[in-house]
């Protein structure tokens, strides 16, 4: 019995002293942040989805985070997201206070060694992820182009600014289903893509995500100014049964691997990343952060009045999906360069 009570009576002690600890880290955590600024870099535009997203999810981020920080959100357009994601890796502060809004191809883009990658997303802690809505591409009204089959008989002018995940679908098309597309990169962006929608300039934009495509034109999804000719990810969305996955037109396994590893990223469509080196309880403490907020009935709210689709996701699970898409094997990459060619110098 004495032996028996002393266990008891050492385990409780235990649990004493680990619970102590944990709350003593806790404050240390609150401590930190308290009166500090976190930024959120965002590698787009204003305007589209990723800065919407970013700029509401941050709102709600001040809040949760231990010590309530100011939230302050900047953009930095440039190379696809090449430009912010190198910024992270090399320039922001190591400390827990430089968040990222990762663009969705960031991880193909280093596992392809495309020209100007600087950073390494598996050093990245992923945060969480808001959406895995696929990639859509879409055709003005004006066009008549209501299906891919449309772009394998007669050439298409499509934009896609250059390094961007809808440059790389487009010569995808080309290269492997047949594809007659003419392929604009001029654009810095998304929103200027849509503009030269509107304007004639181009037929089709190459991809959008279907989250954006909602929050963004919505007016334009009602009014069928806009028909969706293809969707990326694995496997079709709710909201777009009558659409073709990319996936699917796969005519060869070998064929199939590279649109897997292309189609891959969408599960993890707007994850939020934070530069390497912060401290283990920083990280833990910004993830349980960002899950409150993917539960909180009034970040829901706003998230659905803004049209903005929400499936939220932990940081843990979206990190082991993006270090996948880095370690793709050799072989497949090896083929996929091959075919992208000149997208990658």
């Amino acid at each position: 019995m004495r032996s028996s009570r002393r266990i008891t009576i050492t385990s409780i002690a235990a649990l004493a002293a680990t619970i102590f600890a944990a709350g003593a880290q806790a404050e240390d955590v609150a401590d930190f942040y308290r009166g500090k600024t976190v930024g959120i870099l965002v590698g787009t535009s204003p305007g589209n989805d990723y800065d919407l997203r970013a700029r509401l999810i941050g709102k709600y981020l001040a809040k949760t985070i231990p010590g309530q920080p100011t939230v302050v959100v900047r953009n930095m357009p440039g190379a696809g997201g090449i430009t912010a994601a190198n910024n992270l890796a090399q320039l922001a502060p190591r400390d827990g206070t430089s968040l990222h809004a990762l663009m969705s191809n960031m991880m193909a883009a280093q596992a392809l060694a495309t020209p100007g990658v600087k950073f390494d997303t598996r050093d990245f802690a992923f945060i969480g992820n808001s959406t895995n809505a696929p990639n859509v591409m879409a055709a003005w009204h004006k066009s008549g182009i209501t299906s891919f089959e449309d772009m394998r008989t007669r050439k298409t002018i499509v934009g896609a600014p250059m390094g961007t995940a809808g440059a790389i679908y487009a010569e995808t098309m080309n290269a492997l289903l047949g594809g007659k597309l003419n392929i604009v990169t001029g654009y810095p962006g998304g929103v200027e893509v849509n503009l030269a929608m509107e304007r004639g300039e181009v037929e089709v934009r190459a991809s959008n995500s279907w989250a954006s495509w909602k929050a963004t034109s919505a007016e334009w999804i009602a009014d069928k100014k806009i028909n969706f000719i293809m969707q990326v990810g694995l496997q079709r969305h709710p909201d777009l049964k009558d659409v073709p996955l990319l996936l699917e037109l796969a005519q060869t396994e070998e064929d199939r691997d590279i649109l897997r590893f292309l189609s891959s990223e969408t599960a993890i469509a707007r994850s939020m990343v934070l530069a390497p080196g912060a401290p283990a309880e920083r990280i833990e403490a910004l993830r349980r952060a960002y899950d409150a907020v993917m539960v909180d009935p009034q970040f829901l709210a706003d998230a659905d009045k803004a049209k903005m689709d929400v499936s939220g996701m932990k940081g843990e699970e979206a990190q082991k999906i993006a270090d996948a898409i880095v370690n793709t094997k050799p072989e497949t990459l090896v083929r996929a360069r091959a075919m992208l060619g000149d997208l990658l110098k």
